[in-house]
C-alpha cells in the first residue's frame, strides 16, 4: 500500500485498467483502500469476522462489477458506499434475528446519547414520548424539563423543589430505563442504531 493516495490521473489510469479486467489494477485499488475500509467496518460492526466478510464482499462486488466502473469518478466513494450498504444490511438482518440483535444491542450503551439524539428527531419523537410516559410521574417531569426543555439541574431543582442530587438520580434512572427500553424493545428499528454508527464512518 502506498503511504498516500494516488493522484487523480494515476487513479484514473488504474481504474481504466481495472475496468478492462486488469487484476493487478484491482490489487492496487485493494492495497490503497482495504485497511481504511477494514478499520471502519470493525468500528461499525464491532466484530473482526463480520468486518472481514464485509471487506471481502466489497472487493468481490468491485471485481464483479468492474465493467460498470466510471474512471472519471473517485473509486473511494464507491467502495465506502458499498460498505455502508453492507452494514445497513447487517443491521436489517439483526432486526430479524434475535441472536444478532442481542449482539449488536450490547454495544449501544456507549452510544446511547447518539441514539437519544436520533430519537429526538421529529420523525422519531413519538417513540420517545411513548417511552417517557412509562416513567414514574416525577421522573417524567424531571426528564422532560431536562431533555425537552433543556433546563439545568439547578433550574429543575428550584422549579420542582427537590435537590440537585435528586434531579441527577431521576435522570440517571430515566436514562437507564430508556436505554434498556430502546435496546431490547422488539419494535425498535435497528436502522436507528445503524444510522448512528454510520455517522462515525470516515472517508
Amino acid at each position: 500500500m502506498m503511504a498516500k493516495g494516488y493522484e487523480p490521473e494515476e487513479e484514473r489510469a488504474i481504474l481504466i485498467r481495472l475496468k478492462d479486467g486488469d487484476y493487478h489494477a484491482f490489487e492496487l485499488v485493494y492495497g490503497q483502500y482495504s485497511l481504511r475500509l477494514a478499520g471502519n467496518l470493525r468500528k461499525l460492526l464491532k466484530d473482526r469476522e463480520l468486518a472481514g466478510e464485509a471487506l471481502q464482499e466489497i472487493f468481490l462486488r468491485l471485481w464483479n462489477n468492474k465493467a460498470s466502473i466510471d474512471p472519471e469518478k473517485p473509486i473511494k466513494a464507491y467502495l465506502f458506499r458499498i460498505g455502508e450498504n453492507l452494514v445497513k444490511d447487517t443491521f436489517r438482518k439483526a432486526a430479524r434475528d434475535e441472536r444478532m440483535r442481542a449482539y449488536f444491542m450490547a454495544f449501544t450503551t456507549e452510544g446511547y446519547d447518539h441514539i437519544e439524539r436520533t430519537l429526538f428527531e421529529q420523525e422519531n419523537k413519538q417513540m420517545l414520548y411513548d417511552a417517557i410516559a412509562q416513567l414514574p410521574p416525577q421522573r417524567q417531569r424531571v426528564y422532560r424539563l431536562c431533555k425537552l426543555d433543556e433546563m439545568s439541574y439547578k433550574e429543575i431543582s428550584e422549579q420542582l423543589g427537590i435537590s440537585v442530587a435528586a434531579v441527577n438520580d431521576h435522570i440517571t434512572k430515566a436514562n437507564a430505563f430508556l436505554r434498556e427500553h430502546f435496546t431490547s424493545h422488539p419494535s425498535l428499528p435497528a436502522l436507528i442504531t445503524a444510522t448512528v454508527l454510520l455517522g462515525t464512518l470516515s472517508y
